[in-house]
This record gives C-alpha cells, sequence and structure tokens, in this order.
C-alpha cells in the first residue's frame, strides 16, 4: 500500500515544484520589467538660450562636459513657432548624464509664460520617448525666463518630472540696462530685493511661495565687465542677484558666481571658460 502512494505523491510533488520554481522565476522577471518600463533614472540637463539666438550658443558648453567626460551623450530639441517640438539624436541605455541643447525657432519671443510652456513640450516629449523623472536646466539671459515661469506656470503639476538642478546664467529678472534698469541705479536690500521692481519680476513674486520646496540646487552666474558699471553690459549685476529674493529661502541650495574681466561680456558668458568649469562642478562633481 505504502508503495502505490509513493507512486502517485512522488511524480505530483515534482510537477508541483517545477510549477513553482517555473512561477517565482516568471515572477521575477515581470516585476523587472514592469520596473523598467514605467521609470528611469535618467537625468538629463537642458540648455536655453537667449534672446536672437539658438542652440548654437549653447555648444560651447555642452561640448566642455562631454570632453570633461561629465557625459556622453548630446540630443537637440527643437521647438518649432507652434511649440511643437522634435527630438534629434537618442538617449541610448549607456548615456552618461544626456545633454539636451534646446533651439527655440522663435528666438525673439518675448511672452515669458510661452517660453515656459514651451520647455514643458521638451519636457514632455523627453518623458514619453525616455520615461524621465527629473531634469536640471541650464539658462542663458532669456533662456532663464523660459525656466523661472515654467516653474511660476508648472512646477505644481505632480505628473511632470522634477526640477533637480538650476543655472542661471546672465539673467535679468528685474530688467535690462537701456530699457527699464540703469548702471548702478538699483537698489537691493539685505534680502536680495530690489527697490524698484518692473512688471515681469512683479509676476515673478509668486515664486516665493511657489517654488517647489527644498527639492532644487541653484547657481546663479552673473559677469561684471570691471569698467565701473557693475554689470554685463547689457544686464546689472542687481538684477541678476535680484532672483535671490524669489527663491532662495525655499531652494536646497542657493549658489552665486560673479565673473569678472572682458570676458564676463553679456554675450560671452556662455564662451567663458570660467563657466563651463563652474557647470562641470555643480553639475556632476
Amino acid at each position: 500500500m505504502m508503495t502505490k502512494y509513493k507512486k502517485i505523491l512522488i511524480p505530483v510533488a515534482l510537477v508541483l515544484l517545477i510549477f513553482l520554481i517555473g512561477y517565482a522565476h516568471a515572477s521575477k522577471g515581470v516585476t523587472k520589467s514592469a520596473g523598467d518600463a514605467t521609470k528611469s533614472t535618467i537625468t538629463p540637463t537642458l540648455f536655453f538660450h537667449g534672446y536672437g539666438s539658438s542652440y548654437k550658443a549653447e555648444q560651447q558648453m555642452t561640448h566642455y562636459l562631454v570632453e570633461k567626460g561629465d557625459s556622453n551623450t548630446i540630443i537637440r530639441a527643437n521647438v518649432s513657432k507652434n511649440g511643437t517640438v522634435k527630438l534629434s539624436g537618442v538617449i541610448d541605455k549607456k548615456a552618461k548624464n544626456p545633454l539636451v541643447e534646446v533651439n527655440y525657432e522663435n528666438n525673439r519671443n518675448t511672452n515669458y509664460h510661452q517660453d515656459g510652456q514651451w520647455l514643458k513640450n521638451v519636457l514632455v516629449a523627453l518623458q514619453k520617448q525616455y520615461k524621465i523623472q527629473e531634469f536640471n536646466a541650464v539658462g542663458h539671459s532669456m533662456g532663464n525666463m523660459s525656466i523661472v515661469f515654467y516653474v511660476l506656470d508648472h512646477s505644481s503639476n505632480d505628473k511632470l518630472p522634477k526640477l533637480a538642478k538650476q543655472v542661471n546664467i546672465a539673467g535679468h529678472f528685474n530688467g535690462i540696462l537701456g530699457r527699464d534698469d540703469k548702471a548702478n541705479q538699483m537698489v537691493l536690500d539685505s534680502q536680495g530685493k530690489p527697490q524698484k521692481m518692473n512688471a515681469t519680476y512683479q509676476e515673478l513674486l509668486k515664486l516665493r511661495t511657489s517654488y517647489p520646496k527644498n527639492q532644487v540646487s541653484v547657481l546663479n552666474i552673473f559677469g561684471d565687465k570691471n569698467d565701473g558699471s557693475h554689470s554685463d553690459g547689457s544686464v546689472s549685476n542687481a538684477s541678476s542677484q535680484s532672483l535671490r529674493y524669489l527663491i532662495s529661502a525655499r531652494t536646497k541650495s542657493y549658489k552665486e558666481l560673479k565673473i569678472t574681466g572682458k570676458d564676463a561680456q553679456h554675450s560671452k558668458l556662455h564662451e567663458n571658460k570660467a563657466v563651463d568649469q563652474a557647470l562641470n562642478a555643480f553639475l556632476f562633481d
């Protein structure tokens, strides 16, 4: 009788064991695939050019970072005049700190809310294709307005990637020389608050309560030509430094860097080796 039961139980036990092993293996594989498909560890750094410029103004910085070994991938995001985004190039699985050169076809658009919307469009395109969870942003001149107005209008949207690091270069947050600012005229208090505020800055005051809390590390770079104007020739240092009042109380960290000399001129800052080195240290060290 016992022998009869053994003949029945042993095959049943073997079949059950094989089934359990196969199920465990399959479950493990499904979990891994699902994780890979829904989450990415890629953190791209997006570059935004200034008024009347293009992605070419970003290439000195992106190429330097590749040469230093910080990145091995550069792609481009072209934004048409109607806001449609086309990605050129590929971020593959072996990409290291991919860099995205953003190009606005309408490069003279001073509707900053729309500039911020275009930044959002780039993020959505990257999110759709690469499932990114966070990003860094580097802006020069008016490119900074794309960043701060994106944050102003869209940072509360939890479905979008999170801003991790922000670099502002030659930002005219409270005006431009010769338009609504004059050399050595803007006065900031001990908190960085301007005595007089232009209309754009007044809009940005909302960042004091809406900027992501303890999430973003910020580096604010500005140029001083050392010609007595305390400016880069186009933007006063005070206008650039007025960013501190808007966001520093809410950032994860906030640092300022003044670049001096003839190569600190407004349009030369994105070609300046000291700026390149600062990006290297801040973004990737």
